[in-house]
């Protein structure tokens, strides 16, 4: 019978440390690489047919490394970061060479929980996304300093979204000092924002040609953005079975801790993805506070806000727009203004 073999890698920015087992745990090798899927498939290269799996950690390196290994016809698989946290506390020694045979191990004995890698084109949208975010927490802060620091000087500027805050807060400073040191801020912002309608022309331009988002975008409240974001997240819209998964995979559904006759149930748990949480808040708040024209979920979410308040109204409209943007998506039928889909019923 042919030995098959585990691999572990512990990868860092430069260097990744690689673990070879047999089925009966005794090392084969171990070998620290340059961070390269050509030079990992080098180093395995005497297992290459034995070879059953290869683990690595979910992380800023994994979906290009995880791609170049399967693209060599290696078994790779990319492991959730808090399951090997979990694994690493039972060792008091925690290095770069026993990370790596601790994912070995995992790898031998089938205990691992695999995570999605996403599809390049998801992995392009998602880096445009995180720039446009990035772009949007500057400009923020750069209000916020503005606001902050013009305060002591007794100047209420407010807030404010576009060109006209810049302009505003010019008008609002009568001393020449004052408006030196505060305009290379407001010089920085503008840029912010013509940098903002730049990515977000980019945005709206792979919005016309994708017909998923263009989709998803027939719910009330549902934009570009968060079209794109839930988009992306999902990735492919096989991975999940069953609808009401989406939710809490995104950290939608409440905590539960139940023992004996005992249950509690808590907040939601933000697990999952951040970005994707966000947007589907926000467009929980944009139905229910901007959008005119009725419909089934804003009725139901007004309902749960009379009921719990409207903060929890919301979360639980960003809940339930997760499955129906999910089922809607894996249907190709488009939102229905009124009545509920059959899954929700």
């Amino acid at each position: 019978m042919a030995m098959h073999y585990s691999v572990g890698l512990d990868v860092s920015l430069e260097k990744t440390a690689v673990c070879v087992l047999d089925e009966d745990g005794a090392i084969m090798l171990e070998r620290t690489v340059v961070s390269h899927p050509d030079d990992i498939a080098l180093l395995l290269s005497p297992f290459t047919d034995k070879i059953k799996r290869v683990g690595l950690e979910a992380g800023p390196l994994a979906p290009w490394l995880y791609g170049g290994l399967t693209d060599k016809g290696l078994p790779a698989f990319c492991i959730e970061v808090r399951q090997m946290k979990a694994f690493a506390k039972a060792s008091p020694v925690k290095t770069d060479r026993r990370d790596a045979r601790l994912i070995a191990q995992a790898m031998r004995t089938g205990l691992f929980k695999a995570t999605h890698v996403k599809t390049e084109y998801s992995q392009r949208i998602r880096l445009l996304l995180r720039h446009r975010q990035s772009m949007v927490r500057r400009n923020k802060d750069l209000i916020n300093t503005v606001r902050g620091s013009l305060k002591a000087f007794g100047i209420r500027t407010g807030g404010g979204k576009n060109t006209l805050y810049a302009r505003r807060v010019r008008e609002a400073i009568d001393d020449p000092m004052l408006l030196a040191m505060t305009e290379p801020l407001l010089k920085a912002f503008e840029d912010g924002l013509h940098t903002l309608a730049r990515i977000d022309k980019m945005l709206l331009e792979i919005v016309k040609q994708d017909a998923v988002c263009r989709l998803l975008m027939t719910v009330p409240g549902v934009g570009p953005v968060t079209a794109l974001t839930f988009r992306t997240a999902v990735d492919v819209v096989h991975r999940f079975d069953n609808s009401r998964l989406v939710a809490a995979v995104f950290g939608l559904t409440p905590r539960i801790h139940s023992s004996g006759e005992m249950e509690q149930i808590g907040r939601i748990t933000k697990s999952g993805d951040t970005m994707v949480r966000a947007m589907l808040y926000e467009a929980a708040n944009v139905m229910m506070t901007r959008c005119r024209a009725d419909n089934w979920l804003k009725t139901w979410a007004l309902g749960v806000a009379r009921r719990r308040g409207a903060r929890k109204a919301k979360v639980a409209l960003a809940r339930k727009l997760a499955v129906v943007l999910h089922r809607m998506w894996r249907d190709g039928t488009e939102f229905c203004m009124e009545k509920p889909m059959p899954i929700l019923r």
